[in-house]
């Protein structure tokens, strides 16, 4: 259960946002809240509580209460605009999460390295049981399909190297250039991060958050400011990357004309990897401003939308596949536990009639051994029988079917009612009696 980028306003997951030192604190409150398996999941696309519970209700209501309560936003908001997934629902989505098929751009590749330390801190507070980790490792065996046999995973890191090729042919030698991260976004970071590896001189990154800014800027190694400082800041930024999506333009036209008329004409190259926006669509009609989009930067990356939507459908295909693959394997460990307990019944009635028995008479050891693993079963189909004769709902011939199924009789075998039962049969009927 949480807020995404698919159900909350960015307000809001700013509100939200844990970071991870403060996630054993939130998983304590957790904790005391009931449950025994829980995760704190905290990125810019998303705030979610992944858990084990037997109340799915009374979790949600309780996660909403927590959540609530460490971002002072009132629990009623916070419920409008959250999701909730149960049972199978809930495994897809850590799955596809995991996958970064629910990222904001699909393929990214950092949410798996935060969910995989989420996972650690939640082992760290004794908040991961079985359930929660065969999930996990489930959704780690996906996302590692899905990096290794679609093209998915490879879409965002060329996107960046699209990015890193346009600042070149714009500005050439990086070492001479500065760059501004709008926001905290994962496409932003990762093209901040290329960007830097191929020779970026600088590097500040703004957010309304300072806490969120200063995080990023320590990830990254760079500088940082609130976002009241990015319009003074534009007159040294030769590489704007707008990651933030609130849904309103943080660079204006004005600013940038402003911004130019500083810098002397020297141009700006602008990439808006938000979505939303954040820049004024207007700035690419600047002469010596230069704006990419999303769309822009894929077209460079890419032939065509196509291969992405391929490669999605592909990935999305894998995650199915495993889910079902999980759920078949986790309803075969089901049905272990009774097979246990009965082979131990088993052994037990064995060394019964062991006991009871002359040694050396297989006769009638085994004799008395088929009578007593009968005797249970007889009796139970008994039961069944006088219960529905008193207008009860229970069905012997279903009871009677599944055991025939259990054992590899046929429908026939089961059926017949032989005419001519020897006094062996007969007395073992009335044995097992």
């Amino acid at each position: 259960m949480g807020i995404s980028h698919r159900s909350g306003t960015a307000a809001l997951r700013d509100h939200l946002f844990v970071e991870e030192a403060a996630q054993p604190e939130a998983l304590a409150g957790l904790k005391a809240a009931g449950f025994e398996q829980a995760l704190v999941l905290s990125t810019c696309d998303r705030t979610e509580v992944q858990a084990v519970h037997a109340e799915p209700t009374v979790a949600a209501e309780r996660i909403i209460a927590i959540l609530a309560g460490r971002s002072a936003v009132a629990p009623a908001e916070l419920a409008s605009q959250a999701y909730r997934l149960t049972d199978e629902a809930a495994l897809r989505h850590i799955f596809a999460v995991a996958a970064s098929l629910d990222s904001l751009v699909i393929g990214e590749p950092q949410v798996l390295g935060q969910l995989k330390a989420s996972h650690r801190i939640a082992r760290e507070a004794g908040l991961v049981g079985g359930d929660l980790e065969a999930a996990l490792q489930g959704a780690y065996r996906a996302a590692k399909r899905v990096r290794t046999e679609t093209a998915l995973a490879q879409q965002p890191v060329s996107i960046a190297a699209a990015a890193v090729q346009l600042a070149r042919k714009v500005h050439g030698d990086l070492g001479r250039c500065s760059g501004l991260l709008i926001g905290t976004g994962e496409m932003g970071e990762l093209m901040a991060d290329q960007l830097a590896k191929a020779g970026l001189a600088r590097l500040t990154v703004a957010h309304p958050s300072q806490k969120r800014a200063e995080l990023t800027a320590q990830r990254l190694a760079c500088h940082f400011l609130g976002l009241n400082g990015v319009p003074p800041g534009l007159e040294a930024a030769d590489i704007i990357i707008g990651s933030l999506g609130t849904g309103k333009s943080v660079v204006t036209a004005p600013m940038i004309r402003a911004a130019l008329k500083m810098r002397r004409r020297r141009p700006i190259l602008l990439l808006d990897v938000a979505v939303p926006g954040d820049i004024e669509m207007t700035v690419g009609e600047i002469e010596e401003a230069f704006l990419y989009d999303l769309d822009d930067l894929e077209r460079l990356a890419m032939q065509g939308r196509s291969t992405r939507a391929a490669a999605a459908e592909e990935a999305w295909g894998i995650v199915d596949q495993e889910v079902m693959d999980f759920l078949r394997k986790r309803d075969e460990r089901a049905g272990v536990p009774p097979l246990i307990a009965l082979r131990r019944h088993f052994e037990a009635l064995r060394t019964e009639v062991l006991e009871a028995t002359r040694p050396g008479d297989a006769e009638e050891a085994t004799r008395l051994l088929v009578n007593k693993l009968l005797h249970d079963p007889s009796e139970m189909l008994r039961a069944m029988a006088a219960a529905r004769r008193a207008g009860g709902p229970v069905e012997p011939e279903a009871a009677a079917q599944l055991l025939c199924a259990i054992f590899g009789l046929t429908e026939a075998e089961c059926d017949e009612m032989p005419d001519d039962l020897t006094n062996a049969d007969r007395k073992r009927q009335k044995e097992g009696e």
